[in-house]
């Protein structure tokens, strides 16, 4: 991977991630695919939606299908039939959220499986291995997520095991092909956080994630965070803040300098009924829509906007009909990549904060506000 800034606009950068399999403008954003897909959607759509990477899980591709499966296709590029970028969550986040299923180890985690309650045993090099074998482009390390409830002594000695984690995925790594990144940890304690950046920058990683946030803390506390961090990641590698979704939390993380995103919002909230549009939060089970002939954005110019009706769309919803899952999905998605275009745009141009200011104005973000 090579990663090169073209543009700044106070701590905001526009630039791009070069991989053997193409090109990623950043500000980027990642739509998920868990299981080896975006739920809904294939990859002739999402390359028509300006998506040109995407992620996936090694945590769920280690139980279903299995790798060996995965391997005769010689990794999930071909697999999945997606030839662009793929960068592959370790499988930390999902421990995390299985929490009463798992035991942690100096050595790794053991847990239940969700599909079949056998035994599962995920270590940092077996992380990385796995994620090697997928034929990954990003590899990230195996970490231990921390809860924002945690403790600073809970917080602290997770932080201080994610640190020998990622030493260990770093030696395991070797000189493979894929590039890896390191994942901060720290809970919600800024001196964790800083103390955590510090040391993985000292062991020289390609990128850098920050993680465990957008799991239940404050905006306000998040953005201190943020800023704790990357004062002390270095410029010229990329950061990439996981989970990160909402279209508030990006534009605020790429004013702080985050080039990488990925969330399931867009598309958990096309499947129920949830749609992104300029002007606010469209709730399309609503009966006001019931005779709406209009599409859901009359200035989006994705396939579901330029073919069908508000009603037509609510008429499927309240069916139950796979084809309104699966339209939501590509509205929403032309949605995020539209709305990463505009940034990367206004970085470039100087007019960054003025774009911010321009959304913030035209909608509210979280309520239903589309007449």
């Amino acid at each position: 991977m090579e990663f090169t800034i073209h543009a700044r606009d106070g701590a905001a950068r526009s630039g791009c991630l070069m991989f053997a399999r193409g090109q990623v403008d950043t500000p980027a954003f990642m739509p998920v695919g868990t299981h080896g897909t975006v739920k809904a959607m294939t990859p002739e759509e999402l390359l028509a939606s300006g998506t040109q990477m995407i992620l996936s899980n090694t945590f769920h591709l280690m139980l279903r299908p299995g790798i060996d499966i995965i391997r005769q296709y010689q990794g999930l590029h071909d697999f999945m039939h997606w030839q662009g970028p793929i960068l592959t969550d370790s499988g930390g986040f999902q421990t995390y959220s299985l929490a009463s299923m798992r035991k942690m180890t100096e050595q790794g985690v053991m847990f239940k499986s969700p599909v079949d309650g056998a035994e599962v045993f995920l270590s940092p090099e077996l992380a990385v291995e796995i994620q090697q074998q997928l034929g990954a482009d990003v590899v990230m390390v195996l970490d231990d997520c921390t809860p924002h409830t945690a403790s600073r002594s809970q917080a602290l000695d997770s932080m201080q095991l994610s640190l020998r984690w990622a030493e260990r995925c770093r030696t395991a790594h070797g000189r493979h092909d894929s590039t890896l990144f390191a994942i901060v940890q720290g809970g919600r304690y800024t001196e964790l956080r800083k103390q955590c950046a510090t040391e993985l920058v000292d062991m020289d990683f390609s990128g850098y994630a920050l993680g465990g946030l957008c799991v239940g803390e404050a905006p306000d506390e998040r953005l201190v965070l943020l800023d704790s961090m990357t004062e002390i990641l270095p410029e010229a590698k990329p950061r990439y803040m996981m989970g990160a979704g909402r279209p508030q939390d990006i534009l605020e993380a790429v004013r702080r300098g985050i080039d990488m995103f990925d969330c399931v919002l867009p598309t958990r909230n096309a499947r129920t009924g949830f749609l992104y549009t300029r002007k606010g939060l469209l709730r399309i089970r609503n009966s006001r829509y019931r005779q709406d002939t209009r599409p859901v954005d009359e200035d989006c110019s994705c396939y579901t906007c330029r073919h069908y009706s508000r009603a037509y769309l609510r008429h499927l919803d309240k069916c139950g009909e796979i084809l309104g899952a699966r339209l939501n999905t590509i509205h929403n998605l032309h949605y995020f990549q539209d709305l990463m275009r505009g940034i990367r745009q206004a970085i470039r141009a100087g007019n960054f904060a003025e774009f911010s200011e321009e959304i913030y104005r035209m909608q509210s973000l979280d309520a239903e506000t589309v007449a």
